[in-house]
């Protein structure tokens, strides 16, 4: 039987990049959306958590921070260019900004800024920029160390509100995702840019550039998976060699316009979800010879049924939460070894705090943490009988009042609830001793 991240491979991966309790990527550690901090509020004051600090002038962006080696990383567009910016971890002043590639152009409504979030390792940081621009900087200063792009290097096309995606490293490598029909995926070296490898996986298009790769190891065999678009679907490629394994092109990985959630993964078993046209399904990856592997479809839903747009999903346990439903966030509870649903999806707001629109999960210390498009945040105690909501507050006003929606994850680190909101960012105390 494969495990996906054993514990202590996690830990030597986590120590030899940053803190145990940085938070180096997309998702976290182990990209799973899993705090493993401990001694956090239980519950919160009626007005939240007390607020540590504020940053401001950051660019206007989507992007998800990341904290590691004592800063706070970010993307944003100021000035005309899509941009790296890094700001104490105590204070929240900013220590430099770099911009390095040109906005994305023709881009559908709904779009304000770059929604990539740097990856920290060894020192360095990557990053991809609304265009496609694939890029390494030094994590000190903000020099830029080299670049790529998605487009004119790896033949990827322009998603409707540009490329989103977080780049993965492993094993000394950069695993990014260009889409293009030779390079659905891409290796490159960290230090130098260069191509490993690409993954063939022929057309990916209809809503690639939204979701993210991770890591799994499943029948020995480690590899990564990505959800591309509708015409390639989520995909398993060999971790050595770029090359696919195994393709799942079914509705519940195959809805169309923009496929955004990472799957969850664990041991041999795949939850993937996307919205539109799309619905949910949990996978069994069955080894089936040398380098090959066959996808058994265990359990599946409509979109009607079972759907997470964006906001992610986080496997607490034995059970996954999330979100239901395109531009909602309605709480459910989904067995993972079975598929079936626990409880939900609820769609009375009231009975979780007056959340509304799309909801970005995170899992901390015994505790759920829902950040609706709303502003509302919502901290749940996770269990498979019912929706037992625990706190709520209200997020300050929105700050760009034209582009309000309070999308970037939810992500904790030393300590710290970090919230970014376009062109700011809020950094509350959650340690139960500093409240």
């Amino acid at each position: 039987m494969s495990i996906r991240h054993p514990l202590l491979a996690a830990c030597l991966f986590v120590a030899s990049t940053a803190l145990a309790e940085d938070w180096p990527t997309f998702r976290g550690p182990n990209r799973d959306s899993v705090s493993m901090e401990v001694g956090l509020l239980k519950n919160w004051p009626k007005d939240g958590p007390r607020l540590a600090w504020t940053a401001k002038n950051l660019g206007i962006g989507w992007g998800t921070p990341s904290v590691a080696d004592g800063k706070v990383f970010g993307i944003g567009t100021r000035g005309g260019k899509d941009g790296i910016w890094a700001v104490s971890g105590k204070d929240g002043k900013e220590l430099w900004f770099t911009p390095f590639a040109a906005p994305a152009e023709n881009l559908q409504k709904q779009t304000n800024g770059p929604g990539s979030t740097p990856t920290y390792h060894k020192g360095k940081l990557y990053v991809v920029s609304h265009n496609g621009t694939v890029a390494a900087f030094d994590a000190a200063k903000g020099k830029e160390l080299w670049s790529k792009n998605y487009i004119s290097d790896f033949g990827g096309s322009l998603p409707k509100w540009g490329f989103n995606d977080s780049v993965l490293i492993d094993d000394d490598k950069v695993i990014c995702a260009p889409g293009g029909p030779k390079a659905a995926l891409a290796a490159l070296n960290p230090d130098t840019g260069a191509t490993i490898w690409t993954t063939d996986a022929g057309d990916v298009s209809g809503g690639q550039g939204y979701s993210s790769p991770v890591k799994a190891t499943i029948g020995g065999v480690p590899m990564y998976v990505i959800l591309t678009g509708t015409k390639g679907g989520l995909i398993g490629a060999n971790a050595a060699t770029g090359k696919v394994l195994w393709q799942y092109k079914n509705t519940p990985a195959a809805g169309g316009v923009a496929q955004i959630p990472t799957p969850v993964i664990k041991g041999d078993l795949v939850w993937v979800s996307c919205s539109y046209g799309g619905g949910s399904a949990l996978l069994q990856i069955v080894p089936a010879g040398k380098d090959k592997f066959e996808v058994k479809e265990i359990k599946a839903y409509k979109k009607v049924d079972l759907n997470n747009h964006h906001g992610g999903m986080v496997l607490v346990g034995d059970h996954i939460y999330f979100g239901h439903d395109q531009n909602q966030g309605y709480p459910v509870c989904v067995e993972f070894k079975t598929g079936e649903i626990k409880w939900g999806p609820i769609q009375k707001n009231s009975d979780f705090a007056g959340g509304m629109g799309s909801a970005a999960v995170l899992s901390a210390d015994g505790r759920l943490y829902f950040r609706y498009q709303n502003g509302i945040m919502v901290l749940i105690e996770p269990s498979p009988e019912s929706l037992k909501v625990v706190s709520s507050f209200k997020l300050p006003p929105p700050n760009e009042k034209s582009y309000s929606q309070s999308w970037p994850h939810p992500v904790i680190a030393n300590g710290k609830l970090y919230i970014r909101d376009q062109n700011v960012m809020y950094a509350y105390n959650v340690k139960a001793d500093k409240n």
